[in-house]
C-alpha cells in the first residue's frame, strides 16, 4: 500500500492524475447511462445503445489509462509504439461492448457477475497491453502480487458496478453509485499496477523510429473525450426521439382543449416538455403543432428568466403546492411578448402516480396595456421631472406655481414642510430670502430682476452665487400663453472646473508657482515698467543630483521635495520678486532692483532657502543648487535673450562644483557657439575617419606580464587638431551621437585585435546610451561574428552610474552579453553611486578602482579602501584592476594590498597598437 501511495503521489503529476480520474467517472457514467437505456428498449435499439455505450465507456476508459501514464513522471518514456497503442483501444471498446451486452441480455446475479467479469479483465488487459507499447531505453520489470492484486480489485469493484444498474433499478443514486464503483476499479488497478512497474535503463537499447509522441497522444485523448461527448449527445437525442414517440395522447381531452381558441391549454410532461398543443396555444404564441411538440416550455421564457432558472421554479412550486399561478411577459415564436395570464396543475394517473402538467395561459396584454396608459399618465410627467438633471417648475399666467420637481426644492432649499405649489413667484423670493445666509434680503430687487426675464419675449437666464458658495443658473422660457418655465441648475462644479483650468494654465500644477507662459508675461511686464535706472535680474535655478534623490527615495518623495523647495522659494517673494516652474528640477526667478545689493541680498535668500535642508517623512535630504543671472539691459534687450542667458551662466555653475552661482559673461556665447560648432564638426568626423583608436596596456601586477588592452578614443580635427575626449564626449552625448560613435569604436577595436595575432583581450567602453539600447545584445553578437574576434577576448567596461537610470533594464542586457562569453567590468568603481547592491545584483569578472585612490596612496583611507575592496573582490573571485600607477611606489604598495592587475603611465601611455614597441613584452616580474 505504501509503494502504491508513493507512487501516485511522487511519481505522478497530480493535476493529470485529478483529471484522469475526472475523465474515468464521466465515462463510467455515460456507459451505465446508456446501459440503462438499453435495459429499457428493444430491438435494434437496445443494440444501438448498447454499441454507444462500449464505444463511448471503451474509448473514456483507455483515455483515463493515457491521461494517468502522461501523469507518470518516468523519464525514461519516449513515445509509444501505435500498433500496441490501438490494440489496446479496441480491447477497452470491445471489452466494455461484451459486458454491457452480458448485462442486458442474460439475467439474474449471473449477469452482473459475467459483466463484471469481462469489464474487469478486458479493463486489466488493455492496460497491460498498453504498457507494452511503452517504448524507453530499458526494461520493464513488474511485481507480480501488485499485478494480480491490480487485477482483482478491478473485477471486485466491477461486480458489484454492475449489479447496481440491473434491470428495474432506474435512480440517480443507483447510476451515480455505479460510476462511482467502476472509477474506483478502474483506478485502483491502475495505480497499484503502476505501483509494481519498475523501469530499467540499457544502454544502447535500440527504439523504433516510429513513436507516438506524448504531444500526439494529448490529440489522441482530446479526440477520445469528443468522441464520449458525441455518444452522450446521440444517445440523449434517440433517448428524446423515443420518448416522444412512446407518448400516447389522450383523444377525448386533446378534442376537448383543441376546441378552445381564447385560452392556450396544453400539457407537459414531468421535465416540462410540451406534449400537446391545442388552436388556442397555436393562435396565441404562434407555434405549430409540430413545431413545439417535444420542446421545453421555457422557450416561452426570456433569457432572464431561463438563466435564473424561473421554468423550473414554476413547475416546482405547482408540484409542491397543487397549483401555480402568475403573470408576466411571455415569448411569441417570433419573439414579440404579450403580458399572460398563466396556471399550471399537475396531473397524476390512476395510481397517483405524477405523469406532468396541464397549463393554461391567458393573453392579457390589452388589458394590462389600458392599465398601464392609465398609470403612464400619472407617473410620466413626475418621473420625467425627477429625472431631470435640471431642477424645473411651472408657473401659470398668474405667475402661479402650478408643478415642479424635487430637485427645484432641493436647489432653492425649501424645507419639506412647506407646501409651495400655488404659490406665487413673488412669495417665493421672500420664502428664498428667509434661508439665504448671504446677507442679502431685497427680495423685492430680486423679483423684479427675474420678472423682466420672463416677461421678455424669448425669456432669458442668469446666474448667482448662492448660500454654501454654490454658484445657480437660472433660466426662464415663456411658453407663449402667459406661463413660464423655470429652470435650475447647479454650475458650481462646472465653475470650478473652469477656475481651475484657468489655474493651471498659468501655474504649475505640483508646486503651484507661475509657469513658463505666466513667469514670461511678468517678466515682460517688469521689463516694460522700469523706469528711473531699475533693472530686471532674471535667475535660473537647476537643483543639483536631483535625479539620484528620486532614484535613491522613489519619484513621489522627488515631488515633495519639489514642492517643499518651491513653498520656501514664494514664501521669500517680495515686491518686484516673482519665482516660477518650468518642469522637471528646473526653477526661474525674477527681481526688479535699483542697487546691485538688493539682488545680492535677493539672491542669498534664493540659495538658503535652495541649500538648506529638508525633513520630509522623517527623512532629511540636502538639496543643492546651481544658479545663474542675467541683468537686463546690460546682458538682454528683451525677456526671452535675457532667460537664455541666464541658463548659460546657470550651466557654468554646474560644470564648476566650486562656484554654485554665476553671472552671464559675453564668453559664454562664444563657448556656446563653440559647442555647436563642434557638435556639427562631429556629425561627419565619422565619414572623414578622424577618429582613430589608442591602447593602453594592463598588467599583472606581480609578474608584470600583458594581460590585456584598454580602448580609447581619440579626435584628429582637421583644424583643431587632436580634441581630448573628456572635450567631445559629453557634446556627442548631447547631440546624440554617442551610440553610433560607440558602435564604431566596437567594431574598430574588434577588427584590429584580430590582426595582432595575440590572444590579449581588449577592454572597451559602453556608454550609458549604449546600454540603454534594447538593441546592444545583436550589435555585440554581429560584430564578434563579422570580426571574428572570440567573445573570451572582449571585455566590455560600464560605470555605475550608466547602469543605475534603469538598473533591472540594464542588467538584463549585461547578462545576455556575459551569457556569450563576453566579460564585464565596472569602472571607476568607488566614485559617483558606486555600492555593494550592484555587485551583489551581477556577477562582473573584473573591478576597476579609480585612478583617485591610486594618486592619494599615502592616506590611510585610500590604502584601507583599496585594501576592503581587494577583499571583497577576493571572496566574489572577481579580479581588482587598479588604475592610474604611475610610479614603482605606488605599484609595490598595490601589489602588497593584493591588486590583481595594474594600468598606467608606469607600462606606457597611451597609443595606436603599431606604435607600441612589442605588444606582447612584459617586463620583470615584481616581488611584493
Amino acid at each position: 500500500m505504501l509503494r502504491v501511495l508513493s507512487c501516485i503521489t511522487t511519481e505522478h503529476d497530480l493535476r493529470l492524475v485529478v483529471f484522469a480520474g475526472f475523465l474515468c467517472l464521466v465515462s463510467c457514467a455515460a456507459a451505465m447511462m446508456l446501459l440503462q437505456r438499453a435495459h429499457r428498449a428493444r430491438g435494434y435499439v437496445r443494440w444501438i445503445w448498447l454499441v454507444s455505450a462500449g464505444t463511448s465507456g471503451g474509448f473514456g476508459i483507455w483515455a483515463t489509462h493515457f491521461v494517468a501514464m502522461l501523469a507518470y513522471e518516468a523519464s525514461l518514456v519516449l513515445g509509444y509504439e501505435p500498433s500496441r497503442t490501438l490494440l489496446s483501444l479496441a480491447i477497452s471498446v470491445t471489452t466494455t461492448f461484451l459486458a454491457v451486452a452480458v448485462a442486458s441480455s442474460l439475467t439474474g446475479r449471473l449477469a452482473f457477475i459475467m459483466a463484471g467479469l469481462l469489464f474487469g479483465l478486458g479493463v486489466s488487459t488493455m492496460h497491460f497491453v498498453g504498457m507494452t507499447a511503452i517504448e524507453f531505453p530499458g526494461e520493464i520489470h513488474w511485481d507480480a502480487t501488485l499485478v494480480w492484486s491490480a487485477i482483482l480489485l478491478a473485477v471486485v469493484f466491477s461486480v458489484p458496478g454492475f449489479s447496481s444498474v440491473s434491470p428495474g433499478r432506474r435512480s440517480p443514486k443507483r447510476l451515480a453509485s455505479a460510476a462511482t464503483l467502476l472509477t474506483l476499479g478502474i483506478v485502483s488497478m491502475h495505480f497499484t499496477s503502476m505501483g509494481g512497474v519498475t523501469m530499467t535503463p540499457v544502454a544502447d537499447s535500440p527504439l523504433p523510429s516510429n513513436l507516438l509522441s506524448p504531444a500526439l497522444m494529448v490529440i489522441v485523448i482530446a479526440t477520445t473525450a469528443l468522441s464520449l461527448l458525441f455518444s452522450v449527445l446521440a444517445a440523449a437525442l434517440f433517448a428524446s426521439r423515443s420518448e416522444t414517440a412512446t407518448v400516447a395522447m389522450n383523444t377525448r381531452f386533446r378534442h376537448l382543449v383543441q376546441g378552445v381558441s381564447d385560452y392556450a391549454i396544453y400539457l407537459l410532461d414531468p421535465s416540462g416538455r410540451v406534449t400537446n398543443w391545442n388552436v388556442g396555444a397555436q393562435r396565441m404564441k404562434g407555434y405549430a403543432d409540430g413545431e413545439i411538440v417535444g420542446k421545453n416550455f421555457a422557450v416561452f421564457y426570456s433569457e432572464d428568466e431561463r438563466l435564473t432558472g424561473a421554468p423550473e421554479q414554476a413547475l416546482h412550486t405547482a408540484l409542491a403546492s397543487g397549483k401555480f399561478e402568475t403573470e408576466g411577459w411571455r415569448y411569441r415564436k417570433n419573439g414579440t411578448a404579450f403580458w399572460a395570464s398563466v396556471v399550471i396543475d399537475p396531473i397524476y394517473d390512476e395510481h397517483n402516480d405524477h405523469i406532468g402538467f396541464a397549463k393554461i395561459t391567458r393573453d392579457c396584454t390589452e388589458a394590462k396595456d389600458s392599465a398601464a396608459r392609465l398609470m403612464d399618465v400619472t407617473n410620466n410627467l413626475s418621473i420625467a421631472l425627477n429625472t431631470m438633471g435640471h431642477g424645473i417648475a411651472l408657473f401659470d399666467a398668474n405667475e402661479l406655481l402650478i408643478l415642479h420637481n424635487e430637485l427645484f426644492r432641493e436647489i432653492i432649499e425649501f424645507p419639506p414642510s412647506l407646501d409651495i405649489v400655488g404659490r406665487s413667484f413673488h412669495s417665493l423670493c421672500y420664502e428664498r430670502f428667509k434661508t439665504d445666509q448671504t446677507g442679502s434680503h431685497d427680495a423685492d430687487g430680486l423679483y423684479a430682476v427675474h420678472r423682466a426675464l420672463f416677461t421678455a419675449p424669448g425669456g432669458g437666464e442668469i446666474s448667482r452665487e448662492v448660500a454654501n458658495g454654490r454658484t445657480i443658473r437660472t433660466m426662464h422660457r415663456p411658453t407663449g400663453d402667459g406661463s413660464f418655465v423655470m429652470t435650475l441648475e447647479d454650475i458650481t462644479a462646472r465653475v470650478d472646473a473652469e477656475e481651475k483650468i484657468r489655474h493651471l494654465a498659468r501655474h504649475d500644477a505640483l508646486t503651484g508657482l507661475a509657469n513658463r507662459h505666466q513667469f514670461g508675461e511678468r517678466l515682460d511686464a517688469a521689463i516694460e515698467n522700469v523706469s528711473g535706472g531699475e533693472k530686471v535680474a532674471a535667475i535660473c535655478i537647476d537643483l543639483d543630483d536631483f535625479k539620484e534623490i528620486n532614484d535613491r527615495y522613489g519619484h513621489a518623495m522627488g515631488d515633495k521635495v519639489l514642492y517643499a523647495l518651491a513653498t520656501r522659494m514664494q514664501k521669500l517673494m517680495g515686491e518686484n520678486e516673482a519665482v516660477g516652474r518650468f518642469g522637471g528640477d528646473e526653477f526661474v526667478a525674477f527681481k526688479r532692483f535699483v542697487h546691485e545689493r538688493d539682488l545680492e541680498e535677493f539672491i542669498s535668500r534664493l540659495f538658503r532657502a535652495l541649500t538648506e535642508r529638508i525633513a520630509i517623512d522623517e527623512t532629511e535630504i540636502l538639496p543643492g543648487a546651481s544658479i545663474g543671472v542675467s541683468v537686463y539691459p546690460s546682458d538682454a534687450t528683451d525677456s526671452e535673450k535675457l532667460l537664455n542667458n541666464a541658463d548659460m551662466a546657470m550651466y557654468r555653475s554646474k560644470a564648476q562644483p566650486e562656484q554654485r552661482i554665476s553671472f552671464y559673461e559675453a564668453a559664454m556665447d562664444e563657448a556656446a557657439r563653440e559647442r555647436r560648432a563642434m557638435g556639427r564638426d562631429l556629425g561627419v568626423a565619422l565619414e572623414e575617419k578622424q577618429f582613430f583608436l589608442v591602447y593602453q596596456v594592463q598588467k599583472a601586477a606581480r609578474t608584470r606580464e600583458t594581460t590585456g588592452y584598454e580602448v580609447l578614443l581619440r579626435w584628429r580635427h582637421p583644424q583643431r587638431g587632436l580634441i581630448s575626449p573628456g572635450t567631445f564626449i559629453p557634446i556627442a552625448e548631447e547631440c546624440g551621437l554617442i551610440s553610433t560613435i560607440g558602435d564604431w569604436v566596437l567594431e574598430e577595436a574588434c577588427r584590429e585585435a584580430v590582426a595582432w595575432g595575440l590572444g590579449h583581450k581588449i577592454a572597451v567602453n559602453l556608454s550609458p546610451l549604449q546600454l540603454g539600447d534594447v538593441s546592444l545584445v545583436d550589435k555585440v553578437r554581429s560584430v564578434l561574428l563579422r570580426t571574428g574576434l572570440p567573445p573570451s577576448r572582449l571585455e566590455l567596461e560600464v560605470t555605475e552610474s550608466a547602469i543605475i537610470g534603469d538598473k533591472g533594464r540594464a542588467l538584463h542586457i549585461l547578462r545576455q552579453i556575459r551569457a556569450m562569453g563576453v566579460m564585464i567590468a565596472i569602472d571607476d568603481f568607488g566614485t559617483g553611486y558606486s555600492s555593494l547592491e550592484t555587485l551583489r545584483a551581477f556577477p562582473f569578472d573584473k573591478i576597476k578602482l579609480d585612478r583617485s585612490f591610486v594618486n592619494e596612496l599615502d592616506g590611510r583611507q585610500s590604502k584601507a579602501f583599496i585594501r576592503a575592496i581587494v577583499a571583497l573582490g577576493k571572496s566574489l573571485n572577481v579580479t581588482i584592476l587598479a588604475e592610474g600607477a604611475e610610479t614603482e611606489d605606488q605599484l609595490q604598495v598595490l601589489v602588497s594590498e593584493g591588486c590583481d592587475e595594474v594600468q598606467g603611465f608606469l607600462f606606457g601611455r597611451p597609443c595606436p597598437i603599431d606604435s607600441l614597441q612589442d605588444p606582447g613584452l612584459d617586463l620583470p616580474a615584481l616581488t611584493a
